[in-house]
């Protein structure tokens, strides 16, 4: 998305979909983990989207858990590229 801030339009998206103010600094430190290799482990997503959850404080059950999971396998996204990731989640393409 060039000549766009991401991580600005991700807390937007953040904020308009919980109601919930989420820093920089928040989605820094839990992004700074993950690896490609995150995307590619059950346990380690799993893991993330507790982080997340916890975070925003949203509670996610574990069928959605589960549903978030197959989606990113499902994507067959380029783990390397998280930036399509968060269109994804994000809903663009």
């Amino acid at each position: 998305m060039p000549g766009k801030d991401l991580s600005k339009e991700v807390l937007n998206v953040v904020k308009k979909k919980t109601g919930k103010n989420i820093s920089a600094q928040d989605i820094n430190k839990i992004a700074s983990g993950v690896k490609p290799s995150t995307l590619q482990s059950d346990s380690q997503l799993r893991q993330l989207i507790k982080q997340v959850s916890n975070m925003a404080k949203v509670p996610v059950s574990e069928a959605t858990i589960n549903e978030i999971i197959q989606a990113i396998k499902a994507s067959k996204m380029n783990p390397n590229n998280i930036e399509s990731l968060m269109k994804m989640m994000m809903g663009k393409k």
